[in-house]
C-alpha cells in the first residue's frame, strides 16, 4: 500500500483526498518510481475541476515528479532499478508516494540536480523551452510580453529570455512580484494592480507593441493581450488560470492587425521520447550552468495538497511549489 492524492468527483480543492492505494506492477514498457519530490502545476487544478477530464474516477492527480526507479517492466532496457529519474508528461497520478509511468516519459536526472529542483523545474522549464525556443521564431532583440512573470513558469521565462537576448516585459499582480521579476531578468515590469497593461506596453514599445505575447491567464486577459500584439504578431495562449477563452470571434484577429493565435501544450511539443529528452536536456544544461536558477517558493507535505491548490489558485505563490511525500 502507498498514499496518493485522488479525487472521486470534480470540484474545488475540497474534493482532494489523501488516500491509500495499491500501486500496480509495471507493464512491459513501464517503470515504477518511488517519488522523492512532486511538482505542483496549474494544469493539476484543471484536472481536479473537470476542465480537463480524467479517464476514470476515482483517479489520481499530478504529472510531474522526481525519484528513484524501484521496478521495471520486462522490455525496459534504458533504465535500471536505483536510477535517478524525473517525469512530467506521463499519466495522471504523480501526486503519490509511488507512480507507474511509461518508460518513454522518463528522463535521467543528472547528479548535480536534486529531486526537489527537478520536480520544481522540469514541466515548467520544458514549457518555457517550447515557448521561447520553438514558437515565434525569436532571434534575440525582440520585445515580448509575458503574463504572470513571477510565477513558476514566468520566473524561468524571465531568466531564459535574458539569456537569449530578449526584452521581456513581465506582467505581475503586486509590487513585491514586480521586484522579483526584475531581479530574475525582466527588461521591464507592469504591475497590473496599479497600471494599465496596454498603455504601458504602448509606452515601453514606442507604440509598436510586441511581436509575441505569452498569456497563461486566459479569459480575463484575452482582449488585453490581443491589444498588445503588434501587426501580424502572435498571441500564445497557453493556460486558463482565470478560466478558458471561449466564444472567440476570429474576425477580431483581422481587426487588430492580421494577428496569429496559437493554443499550444507541452504534450504537443514533447510528443516523442527523443523530443522530450532533448528539451529536458536543454533545461538541465542551463541549470547546471546557473543560467537558470530554481526558486522553490513553497513546500507542502503531500497530505496538505489541498492547501497548496488553494494558494496556487489564489495567486499567493511565488516561484515553484513542491509537494513532499
Amino acid at each position: 500500500m502507498a498514499k496518493r492524492i485522488q479525487i472521486s468527483r470534480h470540484g474545488g480543492a475540497e474534493v482532494l483526498e489523501y488516500a491509500d492505494f495499491t500501486p500496480p506492477e509495471p507493464g512491459p514498457r513501464e517503470v515504477r518510481v518511488r517519488n522523492r519530490a512532486i511538482g505542483l502545476n496549474f494544469i493539476d487544478t484543471y484536472f481536479r475541476s473537470g476542465l480537463y477530464p480524467l479517464p476514470a474516477l476515482p483517479g489520481g492527480l499530478g504529472s510531474e515528479a522526481a525519484g528513484v526507479v524501484e521496478a521495471i517492466g520486462s522490455e525496459v532496457h534504458e533504465f535500471c532499478v536505483g536510477d535517478r529519474v524525473a517525469y512530467a508528461t506521463g499519466p495522471q497520478g504523480a501526486c503519490a508516494e509511488v507512480h507507474v509511468v511509461p518508460a518513454d516519459c522518463l528522463v535521467t536526472l543528472p547528479a548535480m540536480i536534486s529531486f526537489e529542483e527537478a520536480a520544481a523545474v522540469l514541466l515548467k522549464g520544458m514549457t518555457v523551452q517550447y515557448l521561447l525556443r520553438q514558437i515565434g521564431h525569436l532571434q534575440g532583440g525582440e520585445t515580448v510580453l509575458f503574463h504572470a512573470a513571477a510565477g513558476g513558469v514566468g520566473s524561468l521565462a524571465c531568466q531564459w529570455a535574458r539569456h537569449l537576448g530578449l526584452r521581456l516585459i513581465g506582467v505581475v499582480g503586486s509590487p513585491e512580484k514586480a521586484e522579483r521579476a526584475r531581479e530574475l531578468g525582466a527588461w521591464a515590469v507592469i504591475d497590473r494592480s496599479r497600471e494599465d497593461v496596454v498603455e504601458r506596453v504602448l509606452a515601453l514599445t514606442e507604440g509598436q507593441k510586441c511581436p509575441v505575447v505569452y498569456d497563461s491567464v486566459g479569459r480575463d486577459t484575452w482582449e488585453q493581450s490581443l491589444d498588445c500584439v503588434a501587426q501580424r504578431g502572435l498571441l500564445v495562449s497557453y493556460g486558463n488560470a482565470s478560466g478558458p477563452v471561449s466564444g472567440v470571434n476570429l474576425g477580431i484577429l483581422a481587426q487588430k492587425g492580421s494577428l496569429f493565435v496559437t493554443r499550444p501544450t507541452l504534450f504537443g511539443y514533447a510528443d516523442t521520447p527523443e523530443r522530450l529528452r532533448a528539451m529536458a536536456a536543454e533545461v538541465f544544461a542551463l541549470l547546471e550552468r546557473n543560467v537558470l536558477q530554481v526558486e522553490i517558493g513553497q513546500r507542502w507535505p503531500l497530505a496538505e495538497t489541498a492547501a497548496a491548490h488553494r494558494a496556487l489558485e489564489a495567486r499567493q505563490t511565488v516561484g515553484a511549489t513542491v509537494l513532499l511525500p
